[in-house]
């Protein structure tokens, strides 16, 4: 039955309350979703964020109303959203947090006939508590079946139904018989607005972890790069520095007259070992302290440079 042109227009205001009040919302395909799971999921998101549904004529044509009224508005883009069994939330809030709640509010649903699967169904091996007489019903979708205990049990796990495939009505009567409701359904993120952009849904699966790695390894890459051309930059220096550390300490130790301060207890070890071992008695806490104080010296050419061991434990000496 069509709307009265009250309620038109009351639905117009609505969404051009919303499309104005908030920045941000998810375009959701809410096909075999059910009013009573719809309204569930109000309630869930009650005070975080605002759902809409409606005819997509009607959204359609309330969209470019608002663009006219708005003519610098961006949200012209959800205009060709309105496409198929749709609906809009509109939030202010974090998407992650509204995502949640939209993709937790799923309910289990029977396999009906002419439905597309969403998954693959999987029938587990074992009894079915159908009694013998059913047993060419079992042999017609050919699964392998044998009697025990006065029922047929299932030998083996049984791929009924691939994801993607119609249901047909003997895979349905068997999933019925068994009891089993293989499918579950919710609302189904789309599409993403937020602020002007409008991006596909998965864009959320990137989290700060990923983005940390990716930009870890780009980094590492460009130190590398950096390296091997001998071009030095921000992300090499502190390698750089380390290895020209390295090359000073190893001609300095090899000369008598030149030294540094930080070469010197380099070229103290070298020159006697046995001063830096620890005897093993009592008074041997001076060498102890000298040990220790070559660790720590060693300690401060190696991690010094926070990105030294940036790229998997080398030490840049290649380059």
């Amino acid at each position: 039955m069509p709307l009265s042109s009250e309620r038109k227009a009351a639905y117009f205001e609505t969404m051009k309350n919303l499309m104005s009040s908030y920045s941000k919302c998810f375009i959701v395909d809410i096909d075999n979703v059910g009013s009573m799971q719809i309204q569930s999921t109000r309630l869930a998101l009650r005070g975080q964020a605002e759902i809409l549904m409606g005819k997509n004529t009607m959204m359609r044509k309330c969209i470019r109303e608002f663009v006219d009224e708005n003519p610098d508005t961006p949200i012209a883009q959800l205009e060709d959203c309105c496409r198929g069994n749709v609906g809009f939330v509109f939030t202010n809030g974090d998407l992650g947090a509204v995502r949640a709640i939209l993709e937790s509010n799923v309910r289990p649903a029977p396999a009906r006939v002419g439905a597309v699967a969403p998954t693959d169904v999987i029938v587990p091996k074992g009894p079915t508590g159908c009694d013998p007489g059913q047993t060419a019903f079992f042999q017609t979708l050919q699964i392998a079946t044998k009697i025990a205990k006065g029922q047929i049990e299932m030998t083996t796990d049984t791929h009924l139904i691939s994801a993607g495939d119609k249901v047909t009505a003997s895979q349905a009567a068997l999933l019925q018989k068994l009891n089993i409701e293989p499918f579950t359904y919710g609302m189904t993120l789309k599409k993403v607005y937020d602020s002007g952009s409008l991006f596909d849904a998965k864009v959320l699966d990137i989290t700060d972890e990923v983005l940390t790695a990716k930009f870890i390894a780009a980094l590492n890459t460009i130190s590398k790069l950096s390296l091997a051309l001998n071009i030095p930059t921000e992300a090499s220096v502190t390698h750089s520095v380390a290895n020209a550390f390295k090359a000073i300490l190893a001609v300095t130790v090899e000369l008598e007259n030149y030294t540094f301060d930080k070469a010197e207890i380099y070229k103290a070890y070298l020159a006697d070992p046995s001063a830096f071992a620890g005897s093993g008695g009592g008074g041997g806490g001076g060498g102890e302290a000298a040990v220790e104080e070559v660790a720590a010296a060693e300690e401060e050419v190696e991690e010094a440079p926070p990105a030294v061991d940036m790229f998997g434990g080398g030490d840049g000496g290649d380059y």
